[in-house]
């Protein structure tokens, strides 16, 4: 008897939330025709083709669902005051302007090629950071490979966490023809 009438409870409670989530809260408004049952359950997970919201920084975006995303395998430097950017002057023996304005110009090309543009996201074996970013590689519709593109262009330096480490040889591929031949940061 006790389950039933948590059972009954429960499904009252549900239908309740479904009736809120549906519109206007005033049932005056409403026929019972009108009352559709809807209950969110998750985030929409197709990430196929999502628009870019906003880029933070040189390898952290924000999607139209309001996720935010860690490029797997890269790293760009810190443009704001962070433990992590007083970690990399110490490790780099570069001063802490110098790694922001690396920063600045490292967001500045992310931005210009994804934000405002729809990508699609493929993930590795670890699918959040312990931040509760989405960790993925990223592309453009035209097939771009973001991760890949700002490592090529010279705007990021490797950064791999196994298990993440699918286009790990890429990356150190172009990481080092970046450096060789003093693009973007490099210069």
């Amino acid at each position: 008897m006790k389950k039933k009438v948590i059972v009954s409870l429960l499904l009252g409670l549900l239908a309740w939330a479904g009736y809120l989530y549906s519109g206007d809260l005033d049932p005056k408004y409403h026929s019972k025709e009108e009352v559709k049952f809807q209950i969110p359950f998750g985030r929409n997970l197709n990430y196929d083709n999502i628009l870019v919201t906003r880029v933070v920084d040189g390898d952290t975006l924000v999607l139209e669902n309001g996720e935010r995303v860690r490029l797997i395998g890269i790293d760009t430097p810190e443009m704001h005051e962070s433990e992590k950017l007083n970690r990399d002057a110490s490790r780099s023996q570069q001063d802490v302007e110098t790694i922001k304005q690396l920063g600045r110009i490292s967001y500045e090309f992310t931005k210009k090629l994804v934000e405002g543009k729809r990508v699609k996201l493929e993930f590795d074996v670890e699918r959040y950071d312990k931040y509760k970013r989405i960790l993925a590689y990223v592309y453009l519709t035209d097939g771009t490979f973001v991760n890949a593109k700002i490592v090529q262009e010279g705007y990021a330096s490797l950064m791999t966490y196994p298990p993440n480490v699918k286009y790990a040889d890429l990356f150190l591929k172009l990481y080092q023809e970046a450096r060789e031949n003093k693009r973007g940061l490099w210069e």
